[in-house]
């Protein structure tokens, strides 16, 4: 039975809808104001959800947003207001509503909107994660900022990034709600029929993976695609795992294409970089899965965040979402401890340390020699940003300094700075 959540702060407009949709067969719960509505969608996913923009404590908007932001906008939801105006629709829109009723609804719109939602939430399902839900680090409100920048553009827009890093996730950031979002899974399309991919993503989206692996063929295919563009209306934003320019140098990458499709580049940081969002990247994972139903209630301990947080990652997004789903499909209780965090986690040794420890020197050479490797490492994992080596350490960012300088350890003058 499909579940509609109804929020309306009017007591005898929440038992009216209640009573109409009930009596249509939908599982009705009811929420009188924004903060009984914030705690129901904590605790579990509704199929639909009926939201007055105009209540006392937070207006729907306000709330909408919220869901929004922190990756909790993953039905379909439906506003209603006794005193609506295109802005206020237009900005619900916006930030991810379905659609918009005026009150007094009248009761065939009602249904008829209510079905639409419905099958939209089923045949729409969104992925697991959002852009919104990637972290709040200043790395990602960054790459938020820059991407609304360009999100008016309708030139091709290149995502550099890691694999797994969430290229795709910023890629749907910028991708209009309710229009056409092609993504193929392989690239033969580019060879065999581009102008049918332009075809299907009219008006919408086209986003291209990995386009480092581009055969010639393909890549002719795409600089013909990238000519027809603006004849289709369609926007093409292409993710790269590594820099193109070298590709280009050595003849295997188009030098037309290359610089068709770098004009306007975006960087995607890796998780390591932005790691004090994995605690929270985690928890939503893992509550995304109860709420479908894969696992059983479950809830990591302080510590196992703690060891996911210190993770490199290499894998990035993508890993952590593997790990998460192995830890909660085989936890034997409801907590997932530190220790089945760390029997997940692939154990790796620093390159440094793979010649074995200096056991033959005297304890303070030896000493020395662990300390620089392993302050060395730090530096090079959080890309020589000495704010967080030193958060990261446990040291007073003073008491760093002079640490590095003890071991002689030089620092480049952008790391220096902290930079």
């Amino acid at each position: 039975m499909q579940q509609i959540l109804v929020v309306d702060d009017e007591i005898g407009i929440r038992e009216l809808l209640s009573e109409i949709l009930s009596d249509e067969g939908y599982q009705v719960r009811l929420a009188e104001n924004a903060s009984e509505a914030r705690a129901f969608r904590a605790q579990t996913r509704p199929d639909l959800v009926l939201l007055d923009i105009w209540m006392p404590d937070t207006d729907g908007v306000t709330l909408l947003r919220e869901w929004a932001s922190a990756g909790l906008l993953t039905m379909p939801v439906v506003m209603m207001s006794g005193h609506g105006t295109i802005d206020t629709a237009v900005e619900a829109t916006r930030i991810g509503a379905y659609d918009f009723l005026e009150k007094p609804i009248a009761l065939q719109k009602l249904l008829a909107t209510v079905g639409r939602a419905l099958k939209h939430g089923v045949e729409q399902a969104q992925p697991a994660l959002s852009l919104a839900s990637l972290g709040r680090a200043p790395l990602v409100v960054e790459l938020k900022q820059r991407l609304e920048r360009v999100a008016a553009l309708r030139t091709p827009l290149l995502l550099t990034g890691e694999p797994g890093c969430g290229v795709e996730l910023a890629a749907r950031f910028l991708h209009a709600r309710n229009a056409p979002w092609v993504a193929p899974e392989n690239h033969a399309a580019l060879a065999e029929a581009p102008l049918e991919l332009l075809s299907q993503a009219r008006e919408g989206t086209l986003f291209l993976h990995e386009i480092t692996e581009l055969s010639k063929v393909e890549q002719r295919g795409l600089l013909l695609l990238v000519s027809k563009l603006e004849r289709y209306n369609v926007r093409l934003i292409c993710g790269a795992s590594r820099d193109l320019a070298e590709p280009v140098a050595h003849g295997a990458f188009d030098s037309r294409l290359y610089s068709a499709l770098v004009a306007t580049t975006i960087r995607v940081p890796s998780l390591r970089e932005h790691r004090e969002d994995v605690p929270d990247l985690a928890n939503l994972m893992l509550s995304r899965m109860v709420e479908a139903k894969e696992t059983p209630p479950r809830q990591f301990t302080t510590a196992a965040l703690n060891a996911l947080r210190n993770y490199d990652w290499p894998g990035n997004v993508t890993q952590l979402e593997s790990v998460v789903r192995t830890l909660a499909l085989t936890a034997p209780s409801d907590q997932v401890t530190l220790e089945e965090v760390s029997r997940a986690l692939p154990q790796t040794v620093h390159p440094s340390l793979a010649h074995g420890l200096p056991f033959d020197q005297p304890l303070r050479d030896a000493r020395d020699a662990f300390e620089r490797v392993y302050f060395e490492y730090h530096i090079a994992r959080e890309g020589g940003n000495i704010s967080r080596v030193a958060e990261t350490v446990g040291l007073e960012r003073t008491h760093l300094y002079r640490k590095l300088k003890q071991l002689g350890i030089r620092l480049a003058r952008k790391t220096e700075n902290g930079e």
